[in-house]
């Protein structure tokens, strides 16, 4: 079978290490590390520290003066400019080498000045308040070892730490001893709830160092960045900075990013514009050189189709209005990273999100109490709570959501009153289980038994169903374990209580007496969905966007996530049917699938670039580690600014509110955004298209240039400032409604169809001019007219073709109104002294203006129509 290509994401550097210190006895691992129990002596933490550098993960954010520069100059827009730029410089034109190096330092500027302003905000977020690692280190080998406090950027292979709860693993480790230890692990593998880590039995299974599930989940190992929950350990240290696990994955992040539909619709676009200017440049200089004789002029001829095809403010127009678009997502609490992100949001059509803390609250919460049989009832609850009330080992995120949700003040104010604790047996991860004993009213002890069902149910001879103690016999084990499978069937953690009633004694309580007991009922814990979730789907559902869930987590608790998300769920693929399917087998199943489990990193990040290669513009949404590489393959990484340093520094965009219809809303920003952009490409480039058309037929029986290439730049140039508005302008609420792209085909077939329209009427303001006016021997009467003319038309058809519907639809924003009318005055000032000699013009003809005022609005309604017709023959659609 031909395996797809692998998902730009790397393995975890020295995964085979990592594995073969999870199996090894505690002295082996000690000696592997050249370390001891007693831990390091500083002299050794130093050299180790110069060797293997301060233990910090790699990332991309504050990425350099350089980096930055290099992001806002590349650009397809800003290499056409230039290369116009060259032009004017072959051809000596001063003043026209000035105003292209004025447009692109100034579109250069605007990039990086957004570029530098999200990378700030960025830094803020990832800014973490100063934390310390308790290490055990010695002044020298003669001296004993001492617990000290030290930053955890100074840790390094060998250095021997303590954890206890709260405590943020600050590097990979090996657990040498350990007493109840529970880490929450979530941000690496998906997984909703804490796991448990303990040393290795003296015979353990080996795990192998491609199996990154069992690596993740080896009970011996703890990772940089995941937290305990509860419980205390001794560990050393085993890898650091960017050889931990969570730093692997943030190398892979900091490779270069992936194409996204963005930048290949951009790119597109431009080719576009460089085949046409490849393809009638030379048709001019020949048809002119030809008909003419005169060679040089044919080159001004050449010259002047070279600025007309050029949209000189493009990278200016382009950035403006993601600038603006960013402006706007920063008022609804998303920072955007990366600036050409946001069209890539309003071209989204499929968003894959994770599970845990994005469509969940990352958190346990009570659901309900059944008994033997399934029914609700509350017994096993309020058993369950009385046990959390006195226990005094640490509480688990279980017991957390039990008093949270249970506890209420007055009854635990009568159980203290009612009971007085006698003796516990701790959770310990072996036995998965608790033991609380409590003396009574009448002097009884009640035992009190709470833990996997699995493990309790093997200690119980009877239950409680219906008010009474019935035997636990095949039926009632059968039964119960139809009730646990139906929890896990809907994504839900179980919690087994039992309990018995015992003779008062002093001798203290061991693991022989959790027996003959009671069942009083389970317990059902969830990670509860997140409020906004459902709405958010929904919107973004009707906004075009399929959403798609892709989780390490189990098939039950996805379906059940998903189901309650409104995400359909249907068949449910799995992290191993990924690994078996070939590119054309991956292709059908994230066509077709809507929800994936037990994957790992690689595996999200392979779905993504299958999507992507289907022709999707994707988006994912993800906060762990595990992410990263998805985040950085997908066309707009997101995460929330809860995030991992590692997700928040792959991402474009960083979601301030964990809301998920602030997403929904930027969706709208990216196309109002994109289609505020593409209004001004479209128009531009058939206008352009417009002149270049009337150049060459010109140079058939013209015996000048119809206009002088600093004139059509200065032309477009006041075009180009009056669409600087466009950010501004309003967008029809039908093109808001599905994901848009630059189409490079659109837009040919836009300039083929209003290029040809715009030449029509240039030729008859020709012909006006020559006939008319008797402009054919007077060149600067000529150019003038046909300079005031072309600007007209340009600056007022925007005002037509920007919508749909002018007359009915969306009406054009006050800036963009005044901008117009602003560029239209200056145009016309222009033909006058003093200025109209420095652009080598003449004021026009006095009666050449009430001719223009019924060529100006002939276009305009002809632009109309032409556009209804457009509508009417592509089914509404614009753009």
């Amino acid at each position: 079978m031909v395996r797809t290509s692998p998902a730009p994401v790397t393995r975890p550097h020295g995964d085979a290490r990592l594995a073969d210190l999870a199996d090894a006895p505690v002295l082996t691992v000690f000696q592997s590390l050249e370390s001891s129990p007693k831990g390091l002596t500083e002299t050794e933490a130093e050299e180790r520290l110069s060797r293997h550098g301060d233990n910090t993960e790699p990332t991309t954010a504050g990425h350099g003066l350089a980096a930055h520069v290099l992001d806002a100059v590349r650009s397809p827009f800003v290499a056409l400019l230039t290369g116009l730029g060259v032009v004017f410089v072959v051809l000596g034109d001063l003043r026209g080498t000035i105003t292209v190096a004025i447009m692109v330092t100034l579109s250069v500027v605007l990039r990086f000045w957004q570029h530098t302003r999200s990378d700030r905000a960025v830094r803020a977020l990832l800014g973490q308040v100063d934390t310390t690692v308790t290490v055990r280190r010695r002044g020298d080998a003669t001296l004993p070892p001492l617990d000290r406090e030290v930053p955890p950027s100074d840790l390094v292979p060998g250095d021997v730490v303590r954890l206890g709860p709260g405590d943020i693993v600050p590097a990979d480790l090996r657990v040498v001893a350990a007493s109840d230890l529970v880490v929450d692990q979530s941000a690496l593998s998906g997984e909703g709830l804490p796991v448990a880590k303990r040393v290795p039995s003296p015979r353990p299974r080996r795990l192998r160092a491609p199996d990154r599930p069992g690596l993740v989940d080896a009970p011996s190992l703890c990772f940089a960045g995941t937290s305990v929950v509860s419980g205390s350990a001794t560990a050393v240290v085993i890898a650091t900075g960017a050889h931990t696990y969570s730093g692997s994955l943030a190398r892979a992040t900091a490779t270069p990013r992936a194409v996204s539909s963005f930048d290949l619709g951009v790119r597109a676009v431009g080719w576009t514009l460089i085949r046409f200017m490849l393809v009638m440049v030379p048709i001019v200089l020949v048809v002119s050189g030809t008909v003419s004789g005169d060679w040089p002029q044919a080159v001004m001829f050449a010259a002047a189709v070279a600025v007309g095809l050029t949209p000189e403010m493009l990278p200016v127009i382009v950035t403006t209005n993601l600038a603006r678009g960013a402006s706007r997502l920063s008022r609804r609490k998303v920072i955007v990273k990366r600036l050409n992100a946001i069209q890539d949001l309003g071209a989204m059509d499929v968003l894959c999100v994770d599970k845990t803390g994005t469509l969940t609250e990352d958190r346990v919460a009570y659901a309900h109490s059944v008994d033997l049989a399934g029914r609700p009832d509350g017994e096993a609850a309020e058993y369950a709570c009385l046990a959390v009330q006195f226990q005094d080992f640490p509480h688990n995120r279980l017991d957390e959501a039990i008093l949270e949700q249970l506890a209420d003040p007055e009854d635990a104010l009568l159980a203290e009153a009612m009971f007085t604790p006698v003796d516990e047996i701790a959770f310990d991860p072996a036995r998965r289980r608790s033991t609380v004993i409590l003396r009574g009213p009448e002097d009884g002890h009640l035992l009190i038994t709470k833990g996997d069902p699995d493990d309790v149910l093997s200690r119980c001879t009877h239950a409680r169903e219906s008010g009474a103690i019935v035997e636990l016999g095949k039926t009632e084990r059968a039964q119960a374990a139809d009730v646990v499978r139906g929890y896990a069937q809907n994504g839900m953690r179980v919690l087994a209580v039992a309990a018995k009633q015992g003779e008062a004694r002093f001798v203290p309580y061991s693991e022989d007496d959790e027996q003959n007991l009671v069942l009083v009922g389970f317990v059902g814990f969830v990670d509860p969905v997140r409020d906004d979730a459902a709405d958010a789907v929904r919107s973004l559902t009707r906004h075009g966007v399929t959403l798609k869930l892709l989780t390490g987590d189990n098939r039950y608790v996805a379906a059940q996530v998903a189901a309650l998300a409104g995400i359909p769920v249907g068949e449910i693929v799995l992290g191993h049917e990924i690994d078996e399917a070939d590119d054309g087998v991956l292709r059908e199943l994230v066509a077709k699938t809507t929800v994936f489990a037990k994957l790992t990193p690689a595996h999200k990040a392979r779905i993504v670039a299958a999507l992507k290669t289907a022709g999707h513009a994707v988006g994912f949404l993800g906060d762990g580690v595990n992410d990263g590489p998805a985040l950085r393959t997908a066309d707009v990484g997101i995460a929330p600014d809860t995030a991992t340093a590692v997700a928040k520094d792959a991402a474009d965009l960083i979601l301030l509110d964990r809301d998920l219809g602030v997403l929904a809303r930027g969706v709208v920003e990216g196309r109002r955004t994109l289609g505020n952009t593409l209004k001004y490409v479209h128009i531009t480039a058939g206008q352009n298209f417009g002149n270049v058309l009337t150049v060459v037929l010109a140079a058939l029986f013209l015996p000048f240039l119809p206009i002088l290439p600093i004139q059509l730049v200065v032309q477009n140039l006041l075009y180009d400032g009056a669409q600087l508005a466009l950010p501004w302008d309003r967008v029809d609420r039908r093109y808001l409604a599905k994901p848009r792209r630059w189409d490079a085909k659109g837009m040919v077939r836009f300039m083929l169809v209003f290029g040809p329209l715009s030449s029509l009427f240039d030729l008859t303001t020709f012909a006006v001019l020559w006939w008319v006016f008797d402009a054919g021997g007077h060149p600067a009467v000529f150019q003038t007219g046909w300079f005031v003319e072309g600007l007209l038309t340009q600056l007022l058809v925007v005002l037509v073709l920007r919508t749909a519907a002018p007359l009915r639809g969306t009406p054009p924003a006050t800036p963009v109104v005044w901008a117009t009318a602003a560029a239209a005055l200056a145009g016309i000032a222009l033909t006058l002294p003093p200025i109209a000699d420095a652009l080598r013009l003449t004021p026009p003809p006095a009666g050449y203006l009430l001719w223009l005022f019924p060529l100006v609005l002939g276009y305009l309604l002809a632009a109309h129509l032409v556009k209804r017709s457009w509508l009417r023959r592509s089914s509404g659609t614009w753009w």
